[in-house]
C-alpha cells in the first residue's frame, strides 16, 4: 500500500506561495492567445505557407491536449513540486528556441515543445492548490486567485501579442516567457510545499495507458485543426480522428482492467467533475471560435492594425479577471457549483449574442462594448468554477489526474469550437467576397457559438444540482470511497 496520501500541513508564508502558482498560471494562460496578433509578422518573416501558418497555433494544442492526462498523473505520483520545477524549465527553454528560430520548422517543434510543458504544469499548478490549501476559505482564495490570473491571461493574450509585435518584434511574443520562467524556476524550490511521501512513486504508473491516451488525445486535436485546411474528408482529418478515437477506446478499455490505472473510473461517477468536463469543454469552444471572429472583425473588417487590435482586448482582461475573482467566488457560495456553471456559459452566449448585431461593415468599436462586458464576467467565472468543480471531492492523491481530463476537455472544446465555428464563418466564402459577405459569416458563426452556450447552461444546471455551499465544508473523499455525491466544499467560508 501506499503510505498516507494525506496533504502536507499548511505552513506559514502560503500568500508567496499562492502568488508563484497565479503567477505560472498566468504565464501558461498568456499564451494560449498571444501569438495570434503575430501571426501577420511571423508568416512573412519565416516564409510560411498559408496552410503551414496555423500550425503555430495547432502545435501547441496538439501537444498540450494530448499530454494532459499524463501530466495530471505525474504530479500525483512523482510530486508536484519536482514536475512543476521540471515544467517550468521547459517552457522557459522551449520559449527560448521559439524566439531565435529562423526557419517554419524550428518554430512548430518549439511550439510543440512549448506545449509538452505546459501539460505538465497546468494540472500540477491546480494540484497544488487542492492539496496545499485547506478546504474552505483559505482554498477559495487561491481558486479565486487563479481563477483571475487564469481568466486575465486568457484575455490578456491578445493584447501582449499587438504590444510586443508592435514595438519589439514577434520574437518577444516568445522571449518574454524566459525571463518569467526563469524566476518562478528560481523560486519553486522556496516556496511550493514539500510533497507526502510514496513509497509506490514509481510503481504502476500505466505507461501503456498514457501512451494511448496521449496517442489519441493528440491524434484527434491534429485531425481537428486539420479540418479547416485539408478538408473534413480527408485522412489527414478524418482518418486521423478515427484513429484517435480507437486508441482512445483501447485505452478506456485497459483502464477498466488495470490495478493502478491512469484514469481511475471511479472518478467519472463523480457528477462534479463530469459537468465540469462538459461545461468546459463549450465555454473553451465558444471563446476559441469567438476569439477569432473578433479578432477578424477587428483587424480584417474595421482595419486595425496589431497594437489596436491587441489595445481592443484590454477591457475584456480587466473584465475577466473581476468575474473570475471574487464575482466567481461570491455566485459559487450563494448558488453552488451547478448553477454558477450554468449562469457563466448563459451569460457567455448572451454576450457573444450581443456582439453579433454590433457586427458590420460601418461599425464601431463601441458598439460591441456591451457584448465585451457581459462575455468577459461570463467567461471569468466560467474559467474558475469549472476547474474547482473538477477536484470537487476528489482525493488528495487523485487531484492532477482529476485536473487533467478537465484541462483535456478544454484542449479538446477549443481544437472542436474553433474548427466548427471557422468553418460556419467561412462557408461561401472565397478569394473576391466582400466585406458584406464576411461580416455576415462571422455573424452566423457567432449566432452558432452563442446558442450552444445558451443551451449547454441549461443542460448543466439540470446535471449538478448541488447545494449552495452555507453548510460546513466536508473533506474530500478517500481514494475508493463509495460516496460520489457532490460536497461543495472549495468556495464554502
Amino acid at each position: 500500500m501506499a503510505a498516507s496520501a494525506s496533504a502536507p500541513r499548511p505552513r506559514p508564508g502560503l500568500g508567496l506561495t499562492l502568488a508563484l502558482l497565479a503567477f505560472a498560471e498566468f504565464m501558461i494562460a498568456i499564451d494560449y492567445n498571444i501569438v495570434y496578433v503575430a501571426l501577420p509578422d511571423i508568416g512573412k518573416e519565416l516564409d510560411f505557407s498559408s496552410q503551414s501558418l496555423q500550425w503555430v497555433v495547432s502545435a501547441y494544442a496538439v501537444t498540450f491536449g494530448g499530454l494532459l492526462l499524463l501530466g495530471g498523473r505525474a504530479a500525483d505520483r512523482l510530486g508536484a513540486r519536482p514536475v512543476f520545477i521540471t515544467a517550468v524549465a521547459i517552457y522557459g527553454l522551449s520559449s527560448l528556441v521559439g524566439g531565435l528560430a529562423d526557419a517554419p520548422w524550428l518554430l512548430i517543434t518549439a511550439r510543440a515543445v512549448q506545449g509538452v510543458g505546459g501539460a505538465l504544469l497546468f494540472p500540477t499548478i491546480l494540484t497544488v492548490i487542492n492539496t496545499a490549501f485547506p478546504a474552505g476559505a483559505e482554498r477559495a482564495k487561491a481558486l479565486a486567485a487563479w481563477g483571475a490570473a487564469g481568466g486575465g491571461g486568457l484575455a490578456a493574450g491578445a493584447l501582449a501579442g499587438g504590444l510586443l509585435t508592435n514595438y519589439l518584434g514577434w520574437e518577444w511574443v516568445f522571449f518574454v516567457n524566459v525571463p518569467v520562467a526563469a524566476i518562478i524556476a528560481a523560486l519553486a524550490p522556496r516556496l511550493l510545499p514539500a510533497d507526502a511521501p510514496r513509497t509506490d512513486r514509481y510503481a504502476g504508473f500505466d505507461v501503456g495507458g498514457g501512451l494511448l491516451a496521449t496517442a489519441g488525445v493528440a491524434l484527434v486535436v491534429f485531425g481537428l485543426v486539420s479540418g479547416p485546411d485539408a478538408g473534413w474528408l480527408s485522412v489527414r482529418a478524418t482518418g486521423t480522428i478515427i484513429v484517435g478515437a480507437v486508441l482512445l477506446a483501447a485505452f478506456a478499455a485497459l483502464e477498466l482492467r488495470l490495478r493502478t490505472p491512469l484514469l481511475p473510473p471511479r472518478l467519472l461517477r463523480y457528477r462534479s467533475l463530469t459537468t465540469a468536463v462538459l461545461a468546459v469543454f463549450v465555454f473553451s469552444g465558444t471563446l476559441s471560435g469567438e476569439y477569432y471572429l473578433f479578432t477578424t472583425y477587428l483587424q480584417g473588417i474595421l482595419g486595425f492594425s496589431p497594437l489596436k487590435a491587441g489595445l481592443s482586448f484590454l477591457p475584456l482582461t480587466v473584465i475577466s479577471m473581476a468575474g473570475a475573482g471574487p464575482i466567481a467566488t461570491a455566485a459559487a457560495r450563494r448558488l453552488g457549483y451547478g448553477a454558477t456553471l450554468a449562469l457563466s456559459l448563459l451569460l457567455c452566449g448572451i454576450g457573444i449574442a450581443l456582439l453579433v448585431p454590433a457586427m458590420s461593415t460601418d461599425g464601431s468599436y463601441l458598439a460591441l462594448l456591451p457584448g465585451i462586458a457581459v462575455w468577459g464576467v461570463g467567461g471569468g467565472i466560467a474559467f474558475t468554477v469549472c476547474f474547482a468543480a473538477a477536484g470537487l471531492g476528489v482525493a488528495v492523491e487523485e487531484q492532477g489526474v482529476a485536473n487533467a481530463v478537465a484541462s483535456t476537455s478544454q484542449q479538446v472544446g477549443s481544437a472542436v469550437g474553433l474548427a466548427v465555428i471557422v468553418a460556419v464563418a467561412n462557408s461561401g466564402l472565397g478569394a473576391a467576397s466582400r466585406p458584406d459577405d464576411v461580416v455576415h459569416g462571422l455573424r452566423v458563426g457567432g449566432v452558432v457559438a452563442a446558442i450552444t452556450a445558451a443551451v449547454v447552461s441549461v443542460l448543466v444546471g439540470l446535471l449538478l444540482r448541488d447545494r449552495p455551499t452555507a453548510a460546513a465544508p466536508v473533506p474530500s473523499q478517500p481514494a475508493g470511497s463509495e460516496r460520489h455525491e457532490d460536497v461543495p466544499a472549495s468556495f464554502s467560508g
